[in-house]
């Protein structure tokens, strides 16, 4: 049935001829031809036709063989869009079945690393260095998560978020199964574009063509135009079948920027409203041919495609029957269907953003018997498009219909609205089933659920609505910016739909404010505009704090959790907030003394007992530590970052065999974590094990190969065993992950020595007590150094320093295997 509707709907177009040539006579050529074009891009103002020359197109390129697939804003990721072309393929016979797999890998990975994201905040194991926090602070910018502390944050490299942004934090990695898992979270379009261009490979190679459309490009170009680029005119992903043709449709114009020295490789299709010629073609293509209404209907449309064939679709006989001038378009889209019902249906479903058989169901009144016939007349208006298994009438009739049934009847509009707002409510409910209230924001179809019936709630009752709504943006806050930015979008179309002012202005306010500064500014911009008795005022300030944190502003965190437990000093999250930012500053007693109240609030959560461990073992106190995380093990036995850390505050008392087995445990929970792998090296360093020590290190840099930290202590281990060059090349690769690593200085110095390279030698230990003056090991170090050149007098008082200073810094070398 829908293929005969879809052919019934081909035989009626008309137009367009000269761009349906192009696109013909393109397939006709070989990509060796320097005439043939990879890449089509349509564009022009909405109500233009895009989509259906995008759809004639796609139905060109099957008569010729080809294997299609078709994306629209239904996709909202690359990740998404790849789904849909494998399913499209699917659809023909050609499912990519790794592809798949790794798809479903993906979301699995998701929706545990979001799970894990708060769980996962540490402390540092060792204390940084200013300068590499720093950096580590502006590479979380783009994580979404806020950066933790402890064994987790061993596992991963700051230094390397702060150069690539796009490796999640060591909390969230040690939840994760493998380093690939951490990459399905942070950079699905690395692990799974490749996939997708083999699988695309194997396909093309059985087809003439592959041709791949992407239609309403103004919303998902954001998305997809960068990963596109990259796929056609780099090899960064793999390389593409040279017999794939790519066809883009929106609004606006390819970006210059980026595809302007591409322009030889690709043909611009601009679309504007129909010739006089196609506007009469397809008027009398549906037997509308008399002079005067042919006339009449030019003149109303102004030869926009979506208005001349909705009012074709009518066959008016008389200029009379399609109203003089000031008919609104509402009556020129429905003018001539007489069925009230019909009518009735038409504007009622105009109200939901989205439609299925379900909605349609709640927004229509009619007889039960009705439903089926009234739904399938819909689906062929040609002002309805599908957007995959749902439906979505055009924004040109769509808007004048709502503002038509807004005016004439405001009551009407509110209780049709209403009745909308049950029926959404009820649905979310139901998904509510079987489900923590705390699990409600990671299912994408309660969200869905939820945005719909907050947009018709706003619509029937803006003012009543719209505190509930700013409560929901505050949680939204929680969930990174694309869950924030379609809650901003939905206060910014029910306020426009609703002709709400206040709930329009708080839409492109938010809107304005996420573009520019982000979660954090919209948070601001939510507590400046409070009256001061939200409930979610609290929430708001904790959420901002964790904003900042994420962007790295950890004294300005601090102050927004204070701000957020002088309204509730209750409220955990705020006073958890504060301890990671004291880590993350180095403050680790402050973090204690909030760990206190934290436990008070939350005695029994394993996860605060594991963090107080972690915070006495960072300060020394290794009895506390294990008194907390023999505690913690008690509670949940099962997380591998416990027995790491009190294996780690064992192997500092020196009870070897005790630290061995807990490392053990702790791997054996995680096979790939880093940290513990790292920790385990110190204790076979302990016990003389250098193979072992040696073994373990470069397992734990070959899951992690950019972690500074672990490249220091490989190297110091190479150092040790007499082979400096070796260690050279791995404290080299730490300073450059790593510029103000104090430590890799020092070693690296030290190993500049031991080579004879004295000269050099000084520079990097002259480097390190730059970093940190107080560094006793570079003193004792440098010193040596001056006494091999014979400046015995600089010697003596580097010795002299050293001895006076009665304590390594805090955090100081941890690396040296002296």
């Amino acid at each position: 049935m829908q293929e005969l509707i879809r052919l019934r709907r081909r035989a009626g177009f008309v137009g367009r001829g000269d761009e349906r040539a192009a696109f013909r006579r393109n397939l006709d050529l070989g990509p060796e031809d320097e005439r043939h074009r990879f890449l089509f891009h349509v564009h022009g103002n909405a109500g233009v036709g895009k989509t259906f020359l995008v759809r004639e197109l796609e139905h060109l390129a099957r008569e010729r063989g080809a294997l299609t697939a078709y994306v629209d804003e239904a996709a909202g990721s690359v990740p998404e869009a790849m789904a849909v072309v494998g399913h499209h393929f699917a659809e023909q016979g050609r499912r990519f079945k790794e592809l798949d797999r790794m798809l479903t890998a993906h979301r699995e990975r998701r929706h545990e690393a979001e799970a894990a994201a708060v769980a996962s905040l540490e402390p540092e194991p060792e204390g940084p260095s200013t300068g590499s926090m720093a950096m580590a602070r502006a590479g979380l910018v783009g994580l979404g998560m806020v950066p933790g502390v402890g064994a987790f944050a061993g596992a991963l490299d700051p230094a390397q978020l702060a150069q690539r942004a796009d490796r999640l934090r060591a909390g969230v990695s040690a939840r994760l199964r493998s380093q690939e898992d951490v990459q399905l979270v942070l950079s699905p379009e690395r692990v799974l574009t490749p996939v997708l261009l083999t699988e695309l490979t194997d396909a093309a190679s059985a087809v003439p063509w592959v041709v791949l459309f992407f239609d309403t490009y103004e919303r998902t170009g954001p998305l997809l135009d960068g990963w596109l680029h990259d796929i056609m005119t780099t090899d960064r992903y793999g390389t593409l079948p040279a017999n794939v043709v790519v066809v883009t449709a929106g609004q606006r114009p390819f970006d210059t920027a980026r595809w302007g020295a591409f322009a030889d490789f690709m043909t611009d299709v601009p679309l504007g409203p129909f010739t006089e010629e196609e506007a009469r073609g397809l008027l009398a293509g549906k037997g509308v041919v008399a002079g005067p209404v042919v006339d009449e209907v030019l003149r109303l449309t102004g030869g926009l495609p979506v208005l001349v064939s909705t009012l074709a679709e009518q066959r008016p006989a008389d200029p009379e029957d399609i109203g003089d001038p000031s008919a609104t378009a509402v009556d020129r889209f429905l003018k001539w269907e007489q069925d009230p019902m019909r009518r009735a249906a038409a504007l009622a479903c105009a109200l939901p953003r989205m439609l299925d058989a379900d909605v349609f169901r709640a927004a229509v009144e009619c007889p039960e018997g009705e439903f089926d016939g009234l739904y399938e007349w819909l689906k062929r208006m040609p002002f309805v498009s599908e957007r995959g298994n749902r439906m979505q009438y055009h924004d040109l009739v769509r808007a004048p219909m709502l503002r038509l049934q807004r005016g004439q009847s405001p009551r009407g509009w509110a209780e049709q609205h209403g009745r909308i707002t049950e029926t959404f409510a009820r649905w979310r409910q139901e998904a509510e089933t079987g489900l923590e209230p705390g699990e409600f924001w990671k299912e994408e179809d309660w969200r869905e659920l939820r945005l719909a019936e907050s947009y018709h709630s706003l619509c029937a009752m803006p003012r009543a609505a719209l505190p509930m709504v700013l409560t929901d943006v505050v949680t939204a806050c929680d969930h990174g910016e694309d869950v924030l930015r379609r809650w901003v979008r939905l206060l910014a179309e029910a306020g426009e739909d609703a002709d709400a002012e206040t709930v329009r202005t708080w839409g492109s306010e938010l809107s304005e404010v996420l573009a520019q500064g982000g979660v954090a500014e919209a948070l601001r911009l939510l507590l400046s505009r409070a009256r001061g008795d939200e409930p979610w005022r609290a929430t708001a300030w904790a959420a901002r704090g964790d904003a900042l944190a994420r962007g790295g502003d950890r004294e300005r965190a601090l102050e927004q959790y204070d701000r957020a437990l002088a309204l509730d000093p209750h409220l955990v999250r705020a006073y958890r907030g504060k301890v990671l930012s004291r880590s993350a500053l180095g403050d680790y007693r402050g973090a204690l003394g909030d760990l206190r109240r934290v436990l008070e609030l939350e005695p029994d959560n394993p996860y605060n007992v594991f963090l107080r461990g972690e915070h006495q073992r960072i300060l020394g106190r290794y009895g506390e530590a294990i008194q907390d995380l023999d505690r913690g093990i008690g509670l949940d036995p099962n997380q591998e970052f416990a027995w790491a850390s009190r294996g780690a505050a064992r192997l500092s008392r020196g009870e070897l065999d005790e630290a061995l087995a807990d490392l053990n445990r702790a791997l054996e929970l995680k096979p790939d974590y880093a940290w513990a792998l790292a920790r385990r090296a110190r204790l076979w360093r302990a016990r003389g094990d250098r193979a072992r020590q040696l073994a373990d290190l470069d397992r734990a840099l070959g899951l992690q190969p950019d972690w500074a930290w672990g490249r220091c202590e490989r190297g110091d281990a190479l150092r040790t065993a007499g082979r400096d060059e070796d260690a050279l090349t791995d404290y080299d690769r730490a300073l450059a992950l790593d510029p103000v690593y104090a430590s890799a200085y020092a070693s690296r110095g030290a190993s500049r020595s031991n080579l004879g390279r004295y000269e050099e030698a000084l520079a990097d230990l002259d480097r390190a007590l730059e970093l940190n003056s107080s560094y006793v090991w570079a003193l004792e170090r440098r010193a040596a150094v001056y006494r091999r050149l014979g400046a015995d007098d600089r010697a003596e008082a580097d010795a002299a320093r050293a001895a006076r200073l009665s304590a390594p810094w805090p955090g100081e070398h941890d690396n040296a295997a002296n």
